[in-house]
């Protein structure tokens, strides 16, 4: 059991830049690594069309090219100087390409080089111990939900889901206060979620995404097609499992010979029907999901989600957390549990042996 030693909280400034490629979200965490103690300034530095398009290029690669790594770090950096206050940085780069049990894990961007740029200590490479002990990698907020849950004195078990590129869920029992405990933590990729819908909008109208899901919403779901998407292997594997944003290569194709509504509503509810089966392997019911991502503001995406489960849904932004900004504090959270040589995942969350830790800490010369 993780035992609470007495160390003063920091402003840990954490990154994060999704699967989704929308741009780099950064946001300030004061915390000691257990205890969130108070959530901070934030800001977000937009990808413009072309480099989103140079990103979208690189995914599935093992090594991306240089021009791409000087984007993710010159963005970052750009990001990064926008706030002050912070003590540490907690990077956790681009994900390209994620295979767990094949070639590993991969997030372009070198901490290192944010260390001499910002004169700050960084935080970054969260994912490979994990994956070289036999863990998924990912996903890694859980520990970061549980505090969450903590924060808000959750008192019932209940549900963070994340609705990004891919989406992913924690399930949390608030009640045992170590989340490497067995019992404490559930969390596992649930499916595909904005990443098709985003491409299909890029592909068929040069849009990066489905604003509120008005697309969908005038459109009719393929019931056969979402038949046939509910078979794929995916959904029959116990969790925890992880997906890499591509893994449903296939998926845009299966609705080409649909119109641009039908096609959208039909990936819109892929992904709430991904939602609605992944609430089947829940140590026990939730007694609510609290949503972020982009997906929580896709009207119709959570519209779909509600109707296929059987507890309250709402944005996290009704507990007075941030949304937009969870993924970038977890990592501020989990760079001070590095920091401080506790765990990061445990078997419940990425199915890695026993609880680890994780991280290279670099600091500037």
């Amino acid at each position: 059991m993780t035992v609470k030693k007495q160390v003063e909280p920091i402003w840990i400034a954490g990154c994060m830049s999704g699967t989704s490629l929308d741009g780099v979200d950064v946001a300030l965490l004061r915390t000691d690594g257990i205890d969130i103690f108070e959530f901070g300034d934030s800001t977000f530095r937009p990808y413009s069309v072309d480099e989103q398009s140079l990103l979208r290029d690189q995914l599935g690669l093992w090594q991306a090219s240089d021009a791409a790594v000087e984007l993710i770090e010159t963005a970052h950096a750009e990001a990064l100087s926008a706030l002050q206050g912070f003590e540490m940085v907690g990077f956790h780069g681009q994900t390209f390409a994620h295979d767990p049990r094949g070639l590993g894990t991969y997030q372009a961007g070198n901490g290192a080089v944010l260390a001499e740029v910002l004169q700050q200590t960084v935080v970054w490479d969260f994912r490979s111990n994990d994956v070289q002990m036999g863990g998924q990698g990912a996903p890694l907020a859980p520990f970061f939900h549980h505090a969450c849950a903590r924060y808000i004195k959750a008192t019932a078990p209940l549900v963070f889901l994340n609705l990004g590129g891919v989406g992913n869920l924690t399930w949390v029992d608030p009640s045992i206060d170590d989340p490497a405990q067995t019992g404490a933590l559930l969390a596992f990729d649930t499916g595909p979620a904005n990443a098709p819908i985003n491409d299909l909008c890029m592909a068929r109208l040069g849009k990066s995404f489905d604003d509120n899901g008005d697309l969908a919403a005038s459109g009719q779901v393929d019931a056969a097609l979402l038949d046939q998407f509910m078979q794929h292997a995916y959904f029959m594997k116990m969790p925890p499992k992880s997906l890499d944003r591509n893994d449903f290569h296939d998926i845009l194709t299966q609705v080409e010979s649909l119109s641009d509504q039908d096609a959208a509503a039909t990936l819109t509810a892929m992904a709430a029907a991904s939602v609605a089966q992944a609430m089947d392997h829940c140590p026990s019911p939730p007694a609510r999901i609290l949503v972020s991502g982009g997906g929580s503001r896709n009207a119709t995406l959570m519209a779909m989600i509600a109707a296929g489960v059987d507890c309250a849904v709402a944005p996290i932004e009704t507990v007075g957390l941030d949304g937009d900004m969870l993924e970038a504090q977890a990592f501020a959270y989990l760079a001070m549990r590095v920091k401080r040589g506790l765990p990061t995942s445990c078997p419940s969350t990425t199915g890695v042996a026993a609880a680890i830790g994780g991280g290279r800490i670099s600091k500037p010369d």
